[in-house]
């Protein structure tokens, strides 16, 4: 386990995002993107995780393959991305970097509307 301060974790996060392609990143809109320390009990709830397993981060919203022509005016959806659980599995680092940049690309891929399994399917997962 490594554990890094807020700060270098928050840095991470922003490379993670520099990192996508432009076309890519300019498609995500009204999301935003935050640092929490560990998941709540509603959070492990709702991701479906139960004892013994981990939460790295939890998309909060409609992706936008769910949404229809009524969907506007509505507060931004949320990426969480959870400190203690990354570092927690990272021995150093260059792998809480690597977690952090796959997190970060999971959770925007749930944005977009693909699905735990499609991820596996890809590899992300």
């Amino acid at each position: 386990m490594t554990k890094v301060d807020r700060k270098h974790f928050r840095q991470l996060v922003r490379e993670a995002v520099a990192l996508l392609p432009d076309d890519l990143r300019r498609e995500v809109r009204n999301v935003d993107l935050v640092i929490e320390t560990r998941p709540t009990r509603e959070d492990l709830e709702v991701a479906g995780v139960g004892p013994g397993h981990t939460l790295l981060g939890l998309y909060h919203g409609i992706p936008l393959t769910m949404r229809g022509t009524n969907y506007n005016l509505v507060l931004p959806d949320k990426i969480s991305i959870y400190q203690e659980p990354i570092e927690a599995i990272c021995s150093n680092d260059d792998e809480i970097r690597e977690q952090v940049r796959i997190t970060v690309l999971h959770e925007l891929a749930h944005y977009f509307g693909i699905d735990d399994d499609r991820l596996h399917e890809l590899g992300m997962g």
